[in-house]
């Protein structure tokens, strides 16, 4: 790799502020690192000593990195590995790698191998029993999600839903039932269309927050309903800078007992009393074993 003889002749350092501090050759793995995703003082220590020792850094953008490794006094050439280079740029790093040196890998910014390829690497370097170790650090769905004021017990990141309108209608009726926080990323000039999508399949009353430009100087979160929010986007137009959107889990269905018993006795006459039970449990949000006791009575004429 290209790297190979830049860290063999550069001193391996960096830099904060004036002082500078020798930066140790970190033993032979595939080491993932988390980058800022926009204030470049949100970068560990761990992570500069990391990039500033591997023997290769590999970047999904290599004019990104730079603007980083420039800032903390990291003299590096940077290899790119990225979705289009990635069948080329793999076997070279992985057998870097079988070779005993060390390889930082790092995306554009964040926490690696969301939305990008690195995946792949990491899984071809385990099959090869290559230690593969997290530099963890930044992550914009996790900045977004504690700054939504939303549920963060749990929480399912989906990515970016499909620009294509169909495809996108069948991804939120996949994930309307998800008992948790659902976070996307998205594309701005999609961003009204795709949260009036998420109004109309999720709920528009459902709770909802868009983070924009998040540790930037022109960092917002706005919350609101999905259609509060779709609304405003519509009127306001396409914002600027990198989102993030975060919407609530679905409020759990009120359900008096006479409705239950209806559900319940519906359920049994399609499929068996625990089965009933469960697709109940999964309906009304009451436990599946409470379910099932009151559908025995409902069958015994007790109820």
């Amino acid at each position: 790799m290209e790297n190979n003889a830049d860290a063999g002749t550069t001193r391996r350092s960096f830099l904060i502020g004036q002082a500078e501090f020798p930066a140790r050759t970190p033993e032979p793995a595939l080491y993932l690192v988390a980058t800022p995703i926009g204030n470049l003082a949100d970068i560990t220590l761990r992570a500069l000593e990391t990039l500033a020792g591997a023997d290769i850094v590999a970047a999904e953008d290599t004019r990104v990195s730079r603007v980083l490794l420039e800032r903390y006094g990291i003299r590096r050439r940077t290899t790119a590995y990225h979705e289009h280079n990635a069948a080329q740029a793999g076997p070279k790093l992985l057998a870097a790698l079988e070779a005993g040196q060390s390889v930082a890998l790092i995306s554009d910014a964040g926490t690696p191998l969301v939305s990008d390829p690195g995946h792949r690497l990491v899984g071809e370097a385990l099959e090869r029993g290559i230690r593969v170790v997290p530099i963890p650090g930044p992550s914009a769905a996790l900045a977004a999600l504690t700054a939504s004021g939303l549920p963060s017990d749990a929480f399912f990141f989906a990515g970016f839903l499909s620009p294509k309108a169909g495809q996108r209608q069948s991804r939120l009726e996949e994930l309307k039932a998800v008992p948790a926080t659902l976070i996307f990323f998205e594309s701005p000039r999609r961003l009204a269309d795709t949260l009036a999508a998420m109004a109309a399949v999720l709920g528009a009353a459902r709770h909802a927050a868009v983070g924009r430009e998040l540790t930037k100087t022109f960092e917002e979160m706005r919350l609101g309903s999905l259609s509060d929010l779709a609304a405003h986007y519509e009127q306001a137009g396409a914002p600027k800078g990198e989102i993030v959107v975060c919407v609530g889990p679905p409020q759990a269905r009120q359900e008096g007992p006479a409705d239950i018993d209806r559900l319940l006795l519906s359920l049994a006459r399609e499929m068996p009393a625990s089965k009933a039970a469960a697709e109940a449990a999964k309906m009304t949000g009451a436990h599946k074993q409470a379910l099932y006791r009151r559908l025995l009575e409902l069958k015994d004429g007790d109820g």
